[in-house]
Order: structure tokens, then C-alpha cells, then sequence
């Protein structure tokens, strides 16, 4: 008896463990990722920018901000997941509901919870956070729900990718933990360089997923354009994003190390340059590991820009 108390024991630990990694890809870990640095990032530059440093740090605003936000980006994955079933079973097939590990219902049901705990955590917060997830909330459901679907259209797809990550989420975070006031020549900065960067990544997500979208009409610059004149024009993007951003910091930007700036971001930009020119497009899992890469690129700027500024 003790010994299959403790086989359903040790089952019913598996079964919980199960649930949780299917959860955690159900949410895209890199956008999770993604969106805790950001978060993090424009915290410790508000900070930065005003000049008290950690003496006026409030660790209620970052949590409120970072579960909204987190909380946000489930529902926006989750709900894109449930619209392309029949798409990620060819591009994807590892995902929770395309692979049979969560039910259509279940992936529903986790969608409606995250995206309602992301308003209202938004709306105990300022208004800068209510807007600022609001409007994620709405570009993506727009981006991926019937009729609209935007994500059909490779530019109204782009557009909400950098529009969402480049724009609301850099200036609207920003603006909550600062509490309102003018935005300084440092967060336009980045938010240029995140605008450019999000273009980019939206320009490369597309390159691994050709067959599936192809197969159900959905037009991307990759299909219209060829993977490798999109491998070529999103590395120029990134080229673009690295140099202005150091070239700002010696000509533009007068709270910043001008030093660490440039040589970080030259660092960066070379080790782009070379993983980019080993990817062979004809192997769809090499494509999709220089994906993930440019994701940790996107990753690293959330961490050295703000660096930068104290």
C-alpha cells in the first residue's frame, strides 16, 4: 500500500511537471524572456534618469508592471497559438496545442485568464500601464484574430511586432515608473534602436516557418521576397540599429558612457555579422537557432543600454 502511495505520488509530481513545461512553451519563452528584461531595463533607466538612483526605488511598481506585462504576453502568444493550430502542426509542431498537450478548451481557457489578470494588474497601476498594456492587448489581438488578422499582411504584420515592443511598450513603460514628464534623448535612443531591432526580428521570425505559410496563404516577406534577401536586408536593419545607436552616444547623447556604448554595441554587432554569415538556409533548424540568437541580441540591449546610463 505505502509503495503505490508513493508510485501516485511520484506520478502525480510528474503529471504537475508536465503541465508547467508545457505551459512555459505555451508561453514562448523568449518573449517572456523578452518582455521581463525590458521591464527590468526601463525601470533601471528611469532610475538612472532621475538622478536619485535606488533611493526612490519601489519594488510594488516593477512587480505590478512585470505581471501585467508578463501576464499581457501570454494572452498575445497564447491567442496566436490558438488561431494557427493547423500552421504550427507544420512550422511548430512542439507547441503545446498543435502537439496534443493542451486541448483547444485549455488553451482558451489560459488565454482568457492571462489576458484579464494583465488588465487588471494594468488598471492597479498608473494610467501609463493600463495604456500601455491596453494597447499591446488590442495590436495583438488584431495581429492574430479572425477578421482582422493582420498577421496576413507582411507589412500590417511587422507593424504590429515593432509597433508593440519598439514603441508602446519603451515609451509607455518609461513614462510609468518616471511618472509622466518629458522623455529624455536616452529613451528615444532606445526606443529607435528597439524600433529597428523589433523590425528586424519580424523580418527574420519568418525564414524557419516558409513551408507552413505557404501552405496556408499566409504572405511574408520571406515568401514575396526569398529567406536569403531577408537574411541580407534584416542583418543591414541591425548594422543601421548598432552603428546610430553608437554614434549617438559620442554626437547626441550627453548622460551616457559614450566608451561603453560603442564598444558594446560594436561588440555586438560584429558577433552578428558572424554568426549570420554560418547559417545555411536550406536547414530550417540552423535558421531557427540564428532566430533565437538575434532574440538574445534583443535580449543583451535591455541590460548594456542602461548600464550605460548610471
Amino acid at each position: 500500500m505505502e509503495g503505490d502511495n508513493v508510485s501516485l505520488s511520484q506520478g502525480n509530481y510528474r503529471w504537475v511537471g508536465e503541465r508547467l513545461y508545457s505551459f512555459w512553451k505555451f508561453s514562448r519563452p523568449h518573449t517572456i524572456i523578452g518582455t521581463s528584461l525590458s521591464v527590468v531595463g526601463l525601470c533601471s533607466l528611469a532610475l538612472a534618469e532621475s538622478g536619485t538612483g535606488f533611493s526612490q526605488f519601489r519594488l510594488w511598481q516593477l512587480l505590478g508592471a512585470l505581471g501585467a506585462c508578463l501576464a499581457g504576453n501570454v494572452y498575445i502568444v497564447g491567442l496566436n497559438q490558438l488561431e494557427d493550430v493547423e500552421i504550427d502542426k507544420v512550422n511548430k509542431p512542439h507547441l503545446p496545442v498543435a502537439a496534443g498537450e493542451f486541448s483547444f478548451q485549455q488553451g482558451q481557457l489560459i488565454v482568457a485568464v492571462a489576458g484579464s489578470l494583465a488588465l487588471l494588474l494594468a488598471l492597479l497601476g498608473w494610467p501609463f500601464l493600463l495604456a500601455t498594456v491596453g494597447v499591446s492587448l488590442a495590436i495583438g489581438t488584431a495581429y492574430s484574430l479572425p477578421p482582422v488578422r493582420l498577421k496576413r499582411f507582411p507589412f500590417w504584420a511587422s507593424f504590429c511586432i515593432f509597433t508593440v515592443r519598439g514603441v508602446i511598450v519603451n515609451l509607455g513603460l518609461f513614462l510609468y515608473f518616471a511618472g509622466g514628464g518629458a522623455i529624455p534623448p536616452e529613451v528615444w535612443a532606445l526606443t529607435l534602436f528597439v524600433l529597428g531591432f523589433t523590425l528586424a526580428i519580424a523580418i527574420f521570425k519568418d525564414i524557419p516557418d516558409m513551408e507552413g505559410d505557404r501552405l496556408y496563404n499566409i504572405t511574408t516577406f520571406t515568401i514575396k521576397l526569398g529567406a536569403k534577401t531577408v537574411l541580407n536586408l534584416g542583418r543591414w536593419v541591425l548594422t543601421v540599429c548598432y552603428l546610430g545607436v553608437a554614434l549617438a552616444g559620442v554626437f547626441w547623447l550627453q548622460g551616457i558612457n559614450p566608451v561603453f556604448l560603442g564598444v558594446t554595441h560594436l561588440l555586438a554587432l560584429g558577433l552578428m555579422w558572424w554568426r549570420s554569415l554560418k547559417v545555411d538556409l536550406e536547414d530550417k533548424a540552423a535558421v531557427a537557432q540564428f532566430y533565437q540568437f538575434i532574440w538574445k541580441l534583443f535580449f543583451l540591449e535591455y541590460l548594456i543600454f542602461p548600464a550605460g546610463c548610471f
